[in-house]
């Protein structure tokens, strides 16, 4: 059996995904695109108690390694096949293209940077304007560059992403709105008091500039304060601005590209909450299992 767990940020899939874990005797599989990466600890929440539980796909690059949805998709897609008639398996994050890219049928062409060698970069992101006029690319990254072509040219005629290749069953975990800016806000404290600030200037001092430090919230808004462009303060609050910004595109793709059930939080009783996906987990599968 697959269980996924999804939903925003900060809304408490970790700790679901141990209950659950603990319930079915699963192994859970990381997908959160942050987390794969060694030195990125406080600013991406990465479980610091496992439970004796086996946990894939966390802590397994370096920050300064380029790391693709093709390679996740791929090593994943490796696990589950191995686990799959032994374990049960619980995937839990909040990407979504990680999390359909190994649950549906994406076809990705894995990286080569001799497939466009008589190109130059400008010509490079000139086809991909063409093929996409309102995307944003670095045009002095030429492996993101030839990545992106690849993508784009091999799209349309080789996906088709809503068709599942394994059998699962997604729960989503929400709470309302104001809540939910409210455990974010209060969550930033807590990395701040943490030692998120210290975790920063250390990688900023050894001069690392990798995509995944501009790309991760909390990092690159350090960041910008260690590069005396804004107070401390103020990156702090654009922390925490990000994260709820965030939050709403979770949302947002979720519900527009995955098939979800829903379920409120209660933070008073969380086991209320583990009891109900439990109860929906075990009808879903004996439907799945009918199937």
């Amino acid at each position: 059996m697959i269980i996924v767990v999804v939903g925003p940020t900060g809304v408490g899939k970790t700790r679901m995904s141990i209950e659950l874990a603990k319930k079915y005797n699963a192994e859970i599989i990381n997908a959160d695109s942050m987390q794969i990466y060694k030195q990125l600890n406080i600013g991406t929440a990465k479980i610091s108690n496992m439970e004796g539980i086996k946990h894939h796909m966390i802590d397994i690059r370096n920050i300064n390694d380029e790391y693709s949805v093709y390679e996740y998709q791929k090593e994943c897609r490796s696990i589950i096949d191995n686990l799959i008639n032994k374990k049960n398996i619980i995937i839990v994050g909040g990407t979504g293209l990680y999390i359909k890219s190994i649950l549906y049928n994406y076809i990705f062409d894995e990286d080569s940077n001799n497939q466009y060698e008589e190109l130059s970069n400008e010509q490079l992101y000139s086809n991909i304007i063409n093929l996409k006029e309102d995307i944003v690319v670095d045009k002095n990254n030429r492996r993101r560059l030839v990545r992106l072509l690849n993508k784009l040219e091999n799209n349309s005629n080789t996906n088709n992403k809503d068709e599942k290749i394994y059998k699962f069953i997604t729960v989503g975990l929400t709470t309302n709105r104001k809540d939910l800016y409210n455990i974010i806000n209060n969550r930033v404290d807590d990395m701040i008091n943490n030692g998120l600030v210290e975790e920063a200037k250390e990688l900023f001092d050894l001069g690392i500039n990798s995509r995944a430090i501009n790309t991760a919230i909390g990092y690159k808004e350090l960041y910008m304060y260690f590069n005396n462009k804004i107070s401390l303060e103020e990156s702090i609050c654009l922390i925490k601005k990000n994260s709820r910004k965030y939050a709403k595109r979770q949302y947002t793709w979720f519900n527009n590209q995955m098939e979800v059930k829903w379920f409120d939080i209660n933070y008073n009783d969380f086991s209320n909450t583990v009891n109900k996906v439990i109860s929906y987990i075990e009808k879903e599968n004996l439907c799945i299992k009918e199937d």
